[in-house]
C-alpha cells in the first residue's frame, strides 16, 4: 500500500473529537439541528448581532476547556504516527477544538480555524484567547476593543491554506481520512484530488460517509478503536 518513504496525508473531522466529549455539528442530533448556521456562523450575522455570536462560541470554548474533555486514543495514534513515519506527513483538520495539539501533533493545519484563537478585525492579529469574548474584550495586540471575532471559518469563508493542503495531497502516496462526513466541501473533494495523483486513499469512520465510494479501502467503527489500530499497521510495516 505504501512504503516507508512514502508521503501521508490525514484528514480529520468532528468524529474523531466526539469520543473525547465535544459535540459534533452535522449529526442528526448535532449543533446545526438546534441552531441556525445563518444566526451564528456567518460574516452576516457577526454584523447584524455580535453578541449572540459571540455567546455561541463563547459556549463551544467552554465545553472545549471542561477538565473532562481530553485526546483520546485516536488522536495519540495519529500524534505517534507523525513522530514515527520517516516520510513526508500531513495532519488537515476540519476541528476547530487543540486535541491534536495536546495529543503532540506538530504538522498540522487547522482549515476551519481554531476556537483557542482570536482575530483582531482592527489590527489584523492573531492571539491566543481562552476566555469568554464579547464587545468589551480588548484585543492584546492594539488594545481596540469591539474589534475581536473567533478565528474560525464561518459560512461563506475560504478555508486556511487550501494551496498548502492541495500540494500535500497532489503529491502524497496515502490519504486518510478519519471521521468526517462527507458532506463538508472543499475537504469532501480531497478524496478526489488525493487519488487522481495516484494515491491509496482509506476511509475510517464510524459509518460510510457521502463520499464512501470513492475510496480504495474502508475500516468502520469508533475513531478510537480503527485509528489506532490503522496507525499500529503502518508502523509495523516500516
Amino acid at each position: 500500500m505504501i512504503d516507508s518513504k512514502g508521503s501521508i496525508v490525514i484528514l480529520t473531522g468532528a468524529g474523531i473529537s466526539r469520543e473525547s466529549g465535544l459535540e459534533t455539528f452535522r449529526d442528526k442530533d448535532g449543533i446545526w439541528s438546534r441552531v441556525s448556521v445563518d444566526e451564528v456562523a456567518t460574516p452576516e450575522a457577526f454584523e447584524r448581532d455580535p453578541e449572540k455570536v459571540h455567546g455561541f462560541y463563547n459556549a463551544r470554548r467552554r465545553g472545549l476547556l471542561d477538565p473532562a474533555v481530553q485526546p483520546n486514543p485516536a488522536h495519540l495514534a495519529l500524534a505517534e504516527l507523525e513522530r514515527r513515519w520517516p516520510g513526508e506527513f500531513l495532519l488537515v483538520t476540519q476541528n476547530i477544538d487543540d486535541l491534536h495539539e495536546r495529543a503532540g501533533s506538530e504538522k498540522l493545519i487547522h482549515m476551519h480555524g481554531e476556537l483557542l484563537k482570536a482575530r483582531c478585525l482592527s489590527c489584523g492579529e492573531v492571539s491566543a484567547w481562552r476566555e469568554d469574548m464579547g464587545l468589551e474584550s480588548r484585543c492584546p495586540a492594539c488594545g481596540e476593543t469591539a474589534c475581536l471575532r473567533v478565528e474560525v471559518v464561518w459560512f461563506g469563508e475560504m478555508p486556511f491554506e487550501m494551496e498548502a493542503i492541495y500540494d500535500a495531497l497532489e503529491a502524497c502516496d496515502l490519504f486518510l481520512s478519519i471521521g468526517t462526513s462527507g458532506n463538508v466541501y472543499p475537504a469532501a473533494g480531497f478524496v478526489q484530488a488525493a487519488g487522481a495523483a495516484g494515491a491509496w486513499t482509506v476511509e475510517l469512520n464510524l459509518e460510510p460517509s457521502a463520499g464512501h465510494s470513492l475510496f480504495d479501502e474502508a475500516r468502520y467503527g469508533p475513531a478510537s478503536e480503527v485509528a489506532p489500530a490503522f496507525v499500529k499497521g503502518l508502523l509495523d510495516a516500516i
